[in-house]
């Protein structure tokens, strides 16, 4: 990612990156592919999924937020 970055090498690679429509997810940050450049993300690159692809991200995502949720309990600043 840093060799991508500093080089300006626009290389696909994968990341954690906030979503806001991506992959029909908003507001949070998901594990997809991107070109990473001199301007570090550049772009998000949509894939196209199967619909077992899809239910498992989806699934991973509903965790996700499951688990700030709990946090956010735990520590109300985390909002």
């Amino acid at each position: 990612m840093a060799e991508s970055y500093l080089k300006d090498l626009k290389k696909q690679l994968p990341c954690a990156v906030y979503l806001n429509g991506e992959y029909k997810t908003k507001n949070i940050y998901a594990g997809v592919p991107v070109i990473i450049g001199k301007k570090g993300v550049e772009k998000i690159i949509q894939i196209k999924l199967t619909e077992k692809e899809k239910n498992n991200f989806k699934k991973s995502i509903n965790s996700v937020k499951e688990l700030f949720n709990a946090a956010i309990k735990i520590d109300s600043d985390l909002k």
